[in-house]
């Protein structure tokens, strides 16, 4: 019987943030900042999360053979990762820069360096890594060839493919066939549909163009708002916690991480939706990605 292990494969960063009362608009300076440097990159930030949650996790990234990388490689043992299919190339470790202002909404740029080296032939050589999993989670920070080659061999050893498209960018319908979970926000629903999404009827009509090319279950993330499931034509919303944001980095990472806990111990998706929002919510109450992630005897439900 195959073990319920959750298979990460994504982007690896150092984080470098600044917290400031505003976010600088073109051309302009702010003071009075306070930054910090931490671990991050949307592929990393799942993987943590959902070990910290109680999932069984390995990742699979690139890193720079620099200062950057072999710091994320500690970490990620530390974490209790399995990282035996790590890979290292020549260029740079990602770095992301970013900024956040005193409401908690951010600002993110991304120098991606050693996460666009992974490529297919690297996913070929792990193929057998991939097909002992019980769940596949990956974003849009590494190309997106190395994406379909992993889904392909996930879909075709029956491992359940879950997908957050971030950052939003141009995907084979092939992709789109074989997710089993598809993990937009609004800004990536419109795009992806080709339709403005701006309540919920609009959200419902887009969520259904999306099914109609094959996309098993749609979950929308829609910050404060909470989110919105749609499966087999239906549509049923689900309230996000009322607390106070700090810093909103790595809560849609934690939402995902926590959303292939929840799946990986059998749980509904409607359970798994409720206990990915909790754990969610608890991470906008914390400055950072990785500093930020919960942890499993954290979660209230």
């Amino acid at each position: 019987m195959k073990e319920n292990r959750i298979l990460v494969i994504g982007s690896s960063n150092t984080d470098m943030t600044v917290k400031s009362e505003k976010i600088p608009t073109p051309g302009e300076t702010v003071l009075g900042g306070v930054f910090s440097m931490g671990h991050g990159g949307k592929g990393a930030n799942q993987a943590v999360a959902a070990a910290r949650l109680g999932g069984k996790v390995s990742f699979i990234c690139k890193v720079g053979n620099d200062l950057f990388g072999k710091n994320s490689i500690a970490q990620y043992g530390r974490e209790g990762l399995d990282t035996s299919n790590l890979l290292v190339s020549q260029l740079p470790s990602g770095v992301a820069l970013i900024n956040v202002d005193a409401s908690g909404e951010n600002s993110i740029t991304v120098a991606p360096g050693a996460n666009m080296d992974l490529s297919a032939d690297d996913i070929e050589k792990c193929a057998d890594a991939i097909k002992g999993a019980s769940i596949l989670l990956m974003q849009l920070e590494i190309p997106v060839s190395t994406v379909l080659k992993a889904a392909q061999i996930a879909h075709e050893a029956g491992v359940t493919v879950v997908l957050n498209p971030a950052p939003a960018c141009d995907l084979p319908d092939e992709l789109l066939r074989i997710a089993d979970y598809f993990i937009p926000n609004e800004t990536e629903l419109a795009r992806f549909s080709g339709m403005e999404v701006d309540d919920t009827e609009s959200i419902v009509k887009a969520c259904g163009l999306l099914h109609e090319k094959g996309i098993g279950t749609i979950i929308l993330t829609r910050g404060s708002r909470g989110s919105l499931i749609y499966k087999d034509g239906k549509a049923v919303e689900v309230p996000s916690r009322k607390v106070k944001a700090v810093d909103t980095t790595g809560a849609g990472d934690t939402f995902c991480g926590a959303l292939c806990v929840a799946l990986s111990e059998g749980k509904s998706v409607g359970e798994s939706v409720g206990f990915a929002t909790a754990a969610a919510s608890l991470t906008v109450q914390k400055m950072g990605a990785q500093a930020s992630l919960p942890y499993r005897n954290e979660i209230i439900l």
